[in-house]
Protein backbone atom coordinates (compact mmCIF):
# COMPACT_ATOMS: atom_id res chain seq x y z
CA UNK A 1 0.00 0.00 0.00
CA UNK A 2 1.48 3.09 -1.08
CA UNK A 3 2.34 6.01 1.67
CA UNK A 4 -0.30 8.35 -0.25
CA UNK A 5 -3.51 5.32 0.32
CA UNK A 6 -2.64 4.81 3.38
CA UNK A 7 -3.34 8.54 4.54
CA UNK A 8 -6.44 8.49 3.06
CA UNK A 9 -7.57 6.23 5.42
CA UNK A 10 -7.56 8.40 8.24
CA UNK A 11 -11.06 10.32 7.29
CA UNK A 12 -12.68 7.11 7.49
CA UNK A 13 -11.13 6.04 10.37
CA UNK A 14 -11.93 9.29 12.33
CA UNK A 15 -16.14 9.06 11.43
CA UNK A 16 -15.73 5.67 14.14
CA UNK A 17 -13.49 6.98 16.65
CA UNK A 18 -16.36 7.61 18.71
CA UNK A 19 -17.55 4.42 18.82
CA UNK A 20 -14.32 2.80 19.67
CA UNK A 21 -13.23 4.42 22.78
CA UNK A 22 -13.44 1.88 25.10
CA UNK A 23 -11.20 0.06 23.14
CA UNK A 24 -8.38 3.03 22.95
CA UNK A 25 -8.48 3.12 26.91
CA UNK A 26 -7.34 -0.60 26.47
CA UNK A 27 -4.63 0.19 23.77
CA UNK A 28 -3.35 2.77 25.58
CA UNK A 29 -2.37 0.94 28.92
CA UNK A 30 -0.49 -1.83 26.46
CA UNK A 31 3.28 -1.87 26.05
CA UNK A 32 4.31 -0.30 22.39
CA UNK A 33 4.84 -3.73 20.98
CA UNK A 34 1.57 -5.35 21.73
CA UNK A 35 -0.52 -2.09 20.30
CA UNK A 36 -0.07 -3.35 16.70
CA UNK A 37 -1.61 -6.54 17.45
CA UNK A 38 -4.66 -4.57 19.09
CA UNK A 39 -5.38 -2.17 15.78
CA UNK A 40 -7.28 -5.10 14.55
CA UNK A 41 -9.98 -4.94 16.99
CA UNK A 42 -9.99 -1.44 17.72
CA UNK A 43 -9.52 -0.75 13.98
CA UNK A 44 -7.45 1.81 14.25
CA UNK A 45 -9.47 4.91 14.94
CA UNK A 46 -8.57 5.52 18.26
CA UNK A 47 -5.18 6.07 17.53
CA UNK A 48 -6.08 9.80 17.76
CA UNK A 49 -7.16 9.87 20.90
CA UNK A 50 -3.93 8.31 22.16
CA UNK A 51 -1.69 10.65 20.74
CA UNK A 52 -3.92 13.47 22.01
CA UNK A 53 -2.05 16.87 20.99
CA UNK A 54 1.21 15.65 19.81
CA UNK A 55 0.79 15.56 16.36
CA UNK A 56 -1.56 16.61 13.50
CA UNK A 57 -4.02 14.70 11.31
CA UNK A 58 -1.76 14.05 8.43
CA UNK A 59 0.43 12.11 10.56
CA UNK A 60 -2.45 10.49 12.58
CA UNK A 61 -3.85 9.16 9.59
CA UNK A 62 -0.49 8.21 8.39
CA UNK A 63 -0.17 5.96 10.80
CA UNK A 64 -3.65 4.63 10.98
CA UNK A 65 -3.54 3.74 7.32
CA UNK A 66 -0.20 1.81 8.11
CA UNK A 67 -1.91 -0.28 10.91
CA UNK A 68 -2.79 -4.00 9.51
CA UNK A 69 -2.84 -5.52 13.02
CA UNK A 70 -2.83 -8.72 14.20
CA UNK A 71 -0.07 -10.69 14.95
CA UNK A 72 1.51 -8.99 11.95
CA UNK A 73 0.97 -5.21 13.57
CA UNK A 74 2.97 -6.84 16.91
CA UNK A 75 5.55 -8.03 15.08
CA UNK A 76 5.95 -4.42 13.26
CA UNK A 77 5.39 -2.91 16.72
CA UNK A 78 8.45 -4.70 18.10
CA UNK A 79 10.33 -3.43 14.88
CA UNK A 80 8.86 0.03 15.35
CA UNK A 81 9.77 -0.22 19.20
CA UNK A 82 13.47 -0.78 18.70
CA UNK A 83 13.81 2.19 15.68
CA UNK A 84 12.14 4.67 18.19
CA UNK A 85 15.10 3.86 20.57
CA UNK A 86 17.11 4.56 18.67
CA UNK A 87 15.95 7.94 17.51
CA UNK A 88 15.66 8.91 21.35
CA UNK A 89 19.59 7.85 22.01
CA UNK A 90 20.97 9.96 18.50
CA UNK A 91 18.56 12.77 17.42
CA UNK A 92 19.33 15.61 19.87
CA UNK A 93 16.19 18.03 19.92
CA UNK A 94 13.23 15.41 18.60
CA UNK A 95 10.04 14.33 20.27
CA UNK A 96 9.77 11.04 19.56
CA UNK A 97 6.11 9.79 19.22
CA UNK A 98 5.65 5.74 19.54
CA UNK A 99 2.41 4.64 18.55
CA UNK A 100 0.86 1.55 16.79
CA UNK A 101 2.83 0.37 13.91
CA UNK A 102 4.83 3.40 13.37
CA UNK A 103 6.65 6.42 14.52
CA UNK A 104 6.53 10.48 14.19
CA UNK A 105 9.27 12.12 14.80
CA UNK A 106 8.67 15.91 15.66
CA UNK A 107 11.09 18.83 15.50
CA UNK A 108 10.02 22.06 16.80
CA UNK A 109 10.50 24.70 13.90
CA UNK A 110 13.24 27.05 15.64
CA UNK A 111 15.41 23.46 16.13
CA UNK A 112 15.76 23.88 12.34
CA UNK A 113 15.20 26.92 10.93
CA UNK A 114 15.58 30.63 11.79
CA UNK A 115 12.64 33.19 12.17
CA UNK A 116 10.83 33.00 8.59
CA UNK A 117 13.70 30.98 7.21
CA UNK A 118 13.39 27.55 5.35
CA UNK A 119 17.22 26.81 5.26
CA UNK A 120 18.25 24.03 7.78
CA UNK A 121 20.41 25.38 10.59
CA UNK A 122 24.03 23.75 11.10
CA UNK A 123 22.93 22.15 14.33
CA UNK A 124 19.85 21.26 12.45
CA UNK A 125 21.61 19.47 9.91
CA UNK A 126 23.70 17.24 12.36
CA UNK A 127 20.09 16.26 13.47
CA UNK A 128 18.55 15.25 10.43
CA UNK A 129 21.86 13.05 9.73
CA UNK A 130 21.74 10.99 12.43
CA UNK A 131 18.04 10.74 11.72
CA UNK A 132 19.35 9.63 8.31
CA UNK A 133 21.51 7.25 9.87
CA UNK A 134 18.40 5.57 11.68
CA UNK A 135 16.26 5.49 8.67
CA UNK A 136 18.99 3.79 6.73
CA UNK A 137 19.58 0.96 8.83
CA UNK A 138 16.11 0.49 8.78
CA UNK A 139 15.62 0.15 5.19
CA UNK A 140 12.13 -0.86 5.19
CA UNK A 141 10.03 2.18 6.12
CA UNK A 142 8.17 5.27 4.07
CA UNK A 143 8.99 8.52 5.10
CA UNK A 144 6.30 11.55 5.11
CA UNK A 145 7.99 14.88 6.63
CA UNK A 146 4.85 17.25 7.00
CA UNK A 147 5.80 21.19 7.81
CA UNK A 148 2.88 23.17 9.80
CA UNK A 149 3.16 26.88 10.41
CA UNK A 150 1.14 28.68 13.21
CA UNK A 151 -1.19 31.37 12.13
CA UNK A 152 0.24 34.51 11.74
CA UNK A 153 0.68 35.78 8.08
CA UNK A 154 -1.74 34.89 5.50
CA UNK A 155 -2.94 31.10 4.97
CA UNK A 156 -1.69 31.06 1.13
CA UNK A 157 2.52 32.36 2.79
CA UNK A 158 2.38 29.74 5.52
CA UNK A 159 1.40 27.04 3.14
CA UNK A 160 4.24 28.01 1.00
CA UNK A 161 6.64 27.87 4.14
CA UNK A 162 5.52 24.57 5.61
CA UNK A 163 5.97 23.34 2.03
CA UNK A 164 9.41 24.50 1.66
CA UNK A 165 10.73 23.15 4.99
CA UNK A 166 9.24 20.19 4.71
CA UNK A 167 11.11 19.92 1.41
CA UNK A 168 14.45 21.68 3.16
CA UNK A 169 14.18 18.23 5.23
CA UNK A 170 13.46 16.01 2.57
CA UNK A 171 16.33 17.32 0.15
CA UNK A 172 18.92 17.16 3.04
CA UNK A 173 18.23 13.65 3.97
CA UNK A 174 17.80 12.41 0.67
CA UNK A 175 22.09 14.34 0.45
CA UNK A 176 23.18 12.57 3.07
CA UNK A 177 21.85 9.25 1.24
CA UNK A 178 18.32 8.37 2.28
CA UNK A 179 16.73 6.76 -1.13
CA UNK A 180 14.38 9.55 -2.52
CA UNK A 181 11.66 6.69 -3.40
CA UNK A 182 11.30 6.33 0.68
CA UNK A 183 10.28 10.37 1.37
CA UNK A 184 7.54 12.29 0.48
CA UNK A 185 6.50 15.58 1.79
CA UNK A 186 3.69 17.76 2.62
CA UNK A 187 2.68 21.43 3.94
CA UNK A 188 0.03 22.29 6.35
CA UNK A 189 0.00 25.87 6.36
CA UNK A 190 -1.46 26.46 9.81
CA UNK A 191 -4.41 23.76 9.13
CA UNK A 192 -3.31 20.95 11.58
CA UNK A 193 -2.74 22.90 15.30
CA UNK A 194 -1.99 20.73 18.27
CA UNK A 195 -2.49 24.31 20.32
CA UNK A 196 -3.83 27.38 20.67
CA UNK A 197 -3.02 30.14 18.46
CA UNK A 198 -4.08 32.54 20.75
CA UNK A 199 -1.00 32.12 22.68
CA UNK A 200 2.64 32.55 21.95
CA UNK A 201 3.68 29.27 23.86
CA UNK A 202 0.67 27.75 21.47
CA UNK A 203 2.15 29.33 18.58
CA UNK A 204 5.61 27.84 19.27
CA UNK A 205 4.25 24.50 19.34
CA UNK A 206 2.44 24.78 16.19
CA UNK A 207 5.36 25.81 14.17
CA UNK A 208 7.19 22.11 13.51
CA UNK A 209 7.97 19.65 11.56
CA UNK A 210 6.83 15.86 11.65
CA UNK A 211 8.40 13.00 10.45
CA UNK A 212 6.01 10.03 9.72
CA UNK A 213 7.87 6.56 9.68
CA UNK A 214 5.53 3.25 8.46
CA UNK A 215 5.69 -0.07 7.19
CA UNK A 216 6.48 -0.30 3.74
CA UNK A 217 5.07 -3.00 1.50
CA UNK A 218 7.94 -5.12 2.19
CA UNK A 219 7.99 -5.36 5.66
CA UNK A 220 4.13 -6.01 5.95
CA UNK A 221 4.88 -8.52 3.66
CA UNK A 222 7.07 -10.46 5.66
CA UNK A 223 5.62 -9.27 8.93
CA UNK A 224 2.69 -11.66 7.21
CA UNK A 225 4.37 -14.25 6.48
CA UNK A 226 5.93 -15.32 10.04
CA UNK A 227 2.90 -14.40 11.37
CA UNK A 228 1.05 -17.11 8.98
CA UNK A 229 4.08 -19.48 10.41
Amino acid sequence: MKLSKKISVFGVAVATSAMLMTSCSTIKNMNNTTKGAAVGTAGGAGIGAIIGNKAGNTAVGALIGGAIGGVAGGLIGKKMDKQAAEIEKTVAGAEVIREEEGIVVKFDSGILFGFDQSTLQPNAQTNINNLVKSLNSNPDTDILVIGHTDNKGTEQYNQGLSERRAKAVRDYAVAQGLASGRIKTEGKSFNEPIASNDTEEGRAQNRRVEIVIVANDKMVQEAKQQAAN
